[in-house]
């Protein structure tokens, strides 16, 4: 069965605000330790700053299979400077002395499952995060998960795809809260030039069978992108873009102000995109 929470969460009390003013949102995701956690601070803080809607913190992993190279290699920069999931806990709690931006725990549910739910939920909980993304649990698998993080007061936000029946579709939106992450293509993360042909299609189709709201991720890397899905989504996820430009960066400063310039190059096109009430259904 469905766990739902109340409206009350900073990720819900966000999408409410940007359904009321027509806005795309825009979710930002980095890889949480890449390449130290203090940095990871100062980019937290430079996006929320910039206008970033909701940030992912990606949970470093060993065997990241959904994420593209440019994911992996910060997955694995973050693992050989000593990032754990206890230490991305710590780096919420140090955000929340400074941000009030919604917080979405981004990881493969190993590492969750090795800290155990009740004390992973319990930890997320009071350091301030707002939503857990488990890239890869299933539905099916979820019961327990999802009756844990919604005692703690944790959005649960699944992925959708390409691939999935209606039917899959409505028991995924069944399982999540706060927001549904909608995968633009098949296969990994990472920047393309274009988004799919069949995407509007897509979308549509996830409409028929939730009022939640719908963010769409992988392979948005450009402002045209933002501006095409302002008819069509309610955010837009850009994750493999900023993490490049920390990757190339060549200081921790260098590498804020950039991801800054960035996301404030996606607000401006969300702002200037047509809401969706402007489009027909």
């Amino acid at each position: 069965m469905p766990v739902t929470l109340s409206n009350s969460t900073r990720i819900s009390k966000r999408f409410a605000e940007l359904r009321a003013s027509g806005e795309l949102g825009i979710v930002a995701y980095i890889t949480a330790g890449d390449p130290s956690f203090g940095a990871t601070l100062k980019f937290v803080l430079a996006l929320a700053a910039a206008g970033a809607d909701v940030i992912e913190l990606g949970v470093p992993f060993s065997d990241p299979l959904a994420d593209g190279p440019t994911i992996q290699r910060a997955s694995e920069r973050a693992l050989k400077a000593g990032a754990s999931l206890a230490g991305v806990l710590s780096l919420v709690r140090s955000i929340r002395q400074s941000s009030e931006v919604p917080l979405v725990l981004f990881s493969y549910y190993n590492p969750i499952l090795q800290m155990g739910l009740e004390k992973f939920a319990a930890a997320g909980a009071s350091a301030g995060a707002d939503g857990v993304l488990a890239t890869d649990l299933t539905p099916e698998e979820s019961e327990e998960y999802r009756r844990i993080l919604a005692a703690h007061r944790l959005d649960t936000i699944f992925l959708g795809a390409p691939t999935s029946t209606d039917e899959r579709l409505a028991k995924i939106a069944a399982c999540s809260s706060g927001f549904l992450y909608l995968i633009s293509r098949t296969g990994v993360t990472g920047a393309k030039d274009a988004l799919p042909d069949d995407l509007p299609t897509l979308i549509r189709r996830i409409r028929s069978v939730t009022k939640l709201p719908i963010a769409v991720g992988f392979g948005i890397s450009l402002p045209g992108h933002v501006s095409v899905l302002g008819g069509l989504a309610d955010a837009a996820v850009v994750g493999s873009a900023l993490v490049s430009e920390i990757e190339k960066a060549k200081s921790v400063d260098a590498a804020a102000a950039a991801v800054a310039k960035r996301v404030r190059s996606f607000k401006e096109a969300a702002r200037h995109g047509l809401s969706r009430r402007e489009v027909a259904p």
